[in-house]
């Protein structure tokens, strides 16, 4: 949970806020009703949502997301699975009030483990997750950047620390400038590859 937690908030940060909730969203969806855990990934959810229906001037949508992911995050600790709340039900309460407050000041940060994460500070798994969600959200096919993602676990596995997918996935994770080129590569690279492991298959 901790990567994921990580990953999302990264994605927040970077200002992606309708893509954060799905790096929690498959996680949560696995999760018992009305644990801590839940509460937690259900009411992040619902503050990420509410920032995006402010961001778009739905404010009655704004109003009752954040109200709900207020009571969703309202009974657990000031610090929880190391996400900073208070500042986050601060916010939910003021947006509850007053949605016009996005067109006024930006929304709250979120901090975890004492930092407020971006992608150019994110680890590998982390790192892995977000090259997914930014690919989904952003227009292109996950396919490859998901093809990328098991080629480097199975570097990582290997031993090979400086395996091109990884490069490549961080790459793509952090330079919005030049997000297209690098997704081109990547495709390029999981293309042979592939090419590679067929014909060494088509050997036995």
């Amino acid at each position: 949970m901790r990567d994921e937690l990580r990953a999302g908030a990264a994605i927040y940060n970077a200002s992606h806020y309708h893509a954060a909730h799905d790096a929690w969203e498959e996680h949560w969806l696995d999760l018992e009703a009305g644990t801590d855990d839940e509460r937690l990934l259900h009411g992040l959810i619902q503050f990420t949502a509410a920032v995006v229906h402010a961001r778009e001037r739905n404010w009655e949508g704004a109003v009752g997301l954040a109200e709900s992911g207020r009571e969703y995050l309202a009974e657990l600790p000031a610090e929880y699975r190391d996400v900073r709340l208070p500042p986050v039900r601060s916010f939910l309460e003021a947006l509850a009030a007053d949605p016009e407050l996005v067109e006024r000041r930006s929304p709250v940060r979120l901090v975890h483990e004492g930092t407020v994460p971006r992608p150019s500070t994110l680890a590998f798994e982390p790192t892995a997750i977000a090259a997914t969600v930014l690919a989904d959200e952003l227009g292109y096919d996950a396919t490859p950047v998901e093809t990328a993602r098991q080629y480097a676990e199975r570097d990582l596995a290997a031993g090979d620390d400086d395996s091109r997918f990884i490069s490549l996935l961080f790459d793509f994770v952090r330079e919005d400038d030049h997000r297209g080129i690098i997704y081109q590569r990547l495709t390029d690279h999981v293309g042979r590859r592939e090419a590679r492991e067929s014909d060494v298959e088509g050997l036995f």
